[in-house]
């Protein structure tokens, strides 16, 4: 049962609730660092999120591969705030911004909880996209939470152990057949960490397989590897990955997808098979549908991906107490990344701290300069000493460009602790074969489709949830309990 929380205002509360109020939503990097940029403003902040932690989703590969652990790379973000006495944490996902009257609605578990806010602060990030496809979910994970990175690290670790144990050379090759969608950073990262797993890390490990044997493919439909990057950057990324014996497939458009392969249609019109166990989909992404909640209530138009199209100040059109931040707007053409949501939140916060102080000091309310972003640059690691960067013209390939990505991703780790054993679980897995993360559990591979069927729609005519799926340990196919 559905409850409104209005708790009593405290003594402390109560003196403070005629400061301005700033609600955030998302705890993501436009978020997080949007809410400590208020820090020392006369303002009090609630952070709204539907997860504990903020997730440092650039490194989630390195979870799924086993080099890292979650906690990592997911501080508590409760934590992080801990000494920022102007800001709160509730838990709960946003299902509803009231523009005019200026509320938000989230809910955790079956409470419901109403807060009102002077000004807010959308920064509630993007989902993966399947273009349509959302089926594929079941068989092949994004990249895109937590629960992602440990389901994959499971199916990708435990497709090793069943392999051990087939007697099947077809069953053994698509158990060792790997496929990574989407050749973007992402793409990458992942393709050649899973080349390292099997090549260097397993090696020697098993006694009925070899390792090394298992082939890594790098699906995309378009023409280049890293489209994002300058070709030659590309071309770099390509050939180090060809060298690690992955099999890279461009103008390969993944057609249908289900628990033992894909369909995939190239680019002279043939279709054909890829018999696989274990898929990675990093494709594409698709901006929180709260993007069409504030689109339909401001006017605001939003693009193919579900993004708003803000005003030049990061705001909607005719409310200029709600801003959009990250990988939720459309502004420039700007690309999905980290930085861009770090300058749009820590931007979105001096706007409304300049506000604030000009109304507390009667002066009027200064004009906003349009958001400029600054681009930093672009990195992607390929494998062990290898990475490429781009900053602005500059082009740098190889060990110089892995050491820059090692440091800049260092930077943004947050907390020190973190820090520090991220370093310590890096010269474990970059300076021998060990990695310190490849324990797996059932239930992180099982966890899909155990909510799945909790969740199911009741059959035509009956009160009884559909069959749940077959594990995929099975040798039956899986059959899509949707249909």
């Amino acid at each position: 049962m559905s409850a409104s929380t209005t708790p009593d205002l405290t003594p402390a509360l109560a003196q403070r609730v005629h400061r301005h109020h700033v609600v955030i939503i998302g705890s993501g990097f436009g978020g997080l660092f949007a809410a400590k940029q208020l820090r020392k403003a006369n303002v009090d902040v609630t952070l709204i999120a539907k997860t504990t932690h903020h997730l440092f989703q650039p490194l989630l590969y390195q979870v799924a591969t086993g080099i890292l652990s979650e906690g990592e790379i997911a501080p508590s973000t409760r934590m992080i705030l801990k000494d920022q006495h102007n800001a709160s944490v509730i838990l709960g996902e946003v299902n509803a911004i009231d523009l005019e009257n200026r509320v938000v609605t989230s809910q955790f578990l079956e409470r419901i909880t109403e807060t009102s806010y002077d000004s807010i602060i959308v920064a509630a990030g993007a989902g993966q996209s399947y273009f349509g496809n959302d089926h594929f979910a079941e068989y092949a994970p994004g990249m895109k939470t937590i629960d992602d990175a440990l389901e994959l690290r499971g199916r990708i670790l435990g497709a090793f152990d069943q392999a051990e144990l087939a007697t099947d050379p077809a069953e053994i090759e698509k158990l060792l057949t790997f496929v990574v969608v989407g050749a973007g950073p992402t793409g990458v990262e992942m393709a050649g960490q899973i080349a390292e797993l099997a090549n260097k890390t397993l090696d020697g490990t098993f006694r009925h397989i070899d390792s090394r044997s298992a082939k890594v493919i790098l699906l995309d439909a378009a023409p280049k590897v890293l489209p994002p990057f300058a070709d030659s950057l590309g071309q770099a990324a390509a050939k180090r990955l060809t060298k690690m014996g992955v099999d890279i497939q461009l103008g390969a458009m993944v057609t249908d997808l289900d628990a033992n392969g894909l369909t995939v249609k190239d680019s002279d019109g043939s279709v054909r098979r890829i018999a696989s166990r274990t898929k990675v989909w990093s494709a594409g992404v698709a901006a929180s549908p709260l993007g069409k909640t504030l689109a339909e209530q401001s006017g605001a138009e939003i693009d193919r991906a579900g993004r708003v199209m803000v005003n030049k100040d990061l705001t909607l059109p005719g409310h200029p107490e709600v801003f959009v931040v990250g990988d939720m707007m459309a502004l420039d053409k700007l690309p999905g990344v980290a930085q861009v949501a770090i300058q749009g939140g820590r931007y979105a916060a001096r706007v409304i701290e300049d506000g604030v102080e000009a109304v507390r000091a009667g002066k009027q309310v200064p004009e906003r300069k349009d958001f400029k972003y600054f681009d930093k640059g672009s990195m992607a690691t390929v494998s062990r000493f290898s990475a490429v960067a781009q900053v602005g013209p500059i082009k740098i390939t190889g060990f110089i460009a892995w050491v820059m990505w090692l440091l800049v991703h260092l930077l943004y780790i947050v907390g020190f602790r973190s820090r520090l054993t991220t370093v310590i679980s890096w010269l474990t897995a970059f300076f021998s074969r060990g990695r310190g993360q490849l324990a797996m559990t059932e239930q992180q591979v099982d966890a899909r489709r155990a909510m799945f069927y909790f969740t199911a729609p009741e059959t035509p005519g009956g009160d009884a949830p559909v069959t749940a799926p077959e594990p995929e340990s099975s040798t039956r196919p899986l059959q899509d309990s949707r249909t």
